[in-house]
């Protein structure tokens, strides 16, 4: 707890009030709102739920729920400013510790508490590096060295394998549950994910101008807001990964180069599998530095409950969202394991997303 509050703390240290006060763009929280979010929830999770006690600030509890009050308009109504949302921050984190003290630690409550400020810190830093206030030496995307072989691409045989977190692991969230086998049919993966520099070569080549390679709903999109690629890919190494891609333009590139997304399920089989042993080291290369596309929608397993409340996962499921697997750049290592589940909308390039191309074998 102590670590990501010092995590939380350091990221907007070097920001002023009004910076931390201003709603940088409307699909994304006034970096203050976050703070206080942040205490919202440990005071409900850690101190009224697992304690018994009175939430400190009930008041509060509808500005700082997700749900009842979105990103929309929250530049718009009042908010606890800087100052405040500090000392809201420390308030509760006094209750919760008084809580713990007394009362030990519940491994999954907890843990979920943690692990949610971690995950406010790299939703921040989106909206941080679309106001241009990142940190000095972010976004910290490193190049992916070739394999030794020169062979680009990784062939998985087809076989089943236990897709999902395990009872032997102690926390996961529920989406992650149960753990079932999947047949997965032969497949070939890129070890790398796409680069900065193969991505300029598909923008310079037509890539958002060839009308065949881009499905209707991402062509419709592509020429309503006049998308072309993001700016940090021209800028960046031409070895690193490229970043800020939404799902339609992973879907797009790789239709021009005769590949296609893997499925999530393709995807935690390589993650997790390796040539010759079927070991868990993994057989990906570069796996995060950037949230890696997926073919599939963001739905349950076979089995799932709610737990331990349907609106962190099962309120998202359908067809509207899909899946990112590996993590990020700014994406807690706590946090990245290889059966965690991010989801997005497929128009959505704020997060730090890339691709991964898959193949038949």
């Amino acid at each position: 707890m102590q670590a990501a509050r010092r995590r939380t703390l350091d990221l907007v240290g070097h920001l002023s009030d009004g910076q931390l006060e201003h709603q940088i763009d409307p699909i994304m929280s006034p970096l203050v709102w976050d703070l206080a979010h942040i205490a919202a929830y440990e005071d409900l999770w850690l101190v009224h739920r697992f304690a018994g006690e009175p939430l400190l600030r009930p008041d509060l509890a509808a500005v700082y729920d997700a749900f009842e009050t979105p990103r929309t308009v929250r530049g718009e109504i009042e908010l606890l400013d800087t100052a405040g949302a500090r000392e809201y921050l420390d308030a509760v984190r006094a209750r919760a510790v008084r809580a713990l003290e007394e009362r030990g630690p519940d491994p999954v409550i907890h843990e979920m508490v943690v692990r949610h400020e971690l995950q406010h810190t790299e939703t921040m830093r989106q909206a941080m590096e679309l106001g241009g206030v990142l940190a000095p030496g972010e976004p910290d995307l490193r190049p992916v060295a070739p394999d030794a072989s020169g062979d680009e691409w990784v062939t998985v045989p087809a076989g089943p394998f236990l897709m999902g977190a395990g009872d032997d692991v102690a926390f996961a969230y529920d989406n992650e549950r149960p753990a079932h086998a999947v047949d997965v049919g032969a497949f070939r993966i890129a070890r790398r994910p796409v680069t900065n520099g193969t991505w300029m070569h598909f923008a310079e080549g037509g890539g958002y101008e060839r009308r065949e390679w881009w499905s209707d709903e991402g062509w419709a999109w592509k020429e309503d807001y006049d998308i072309t690629h993001d700016r940090g890919v021209a800028t960046g190494d031409p070895d690193a990964p490229a970043c800020h891609v939404s799902w339609f333009e992973a879907d797009a590139f790789a239709r021009a180069h005769g590949a296609r997304l893997p499925t999530e399920a393709e995807w935690e089989k390589a993650a997790t599998w390796n040539q010759g042993t079927n070991g868990s080291r993994g057989a990906l290369a570069g796996v995060g530095q950037v949230w890696e596309w997926t073919s599939s929608a963001f739905r349950g397993y076979p089995g799932f409950v709610a737990h331990p409340y349907p609106e962190y996962s099962e309120v998202f499921f359908g067809d509207g969202y899909r899946v990112l697997r590996g993590g990020s750049w700014a994406t807690a290592r706590r946090v990245a394991t290889a059966t965690f589940r991010n989801w997005d909308l497929p128009q959505r390039r704020q997060i730090f997303s890339g691709v991964r191309l898959a193949k038949e074998a």
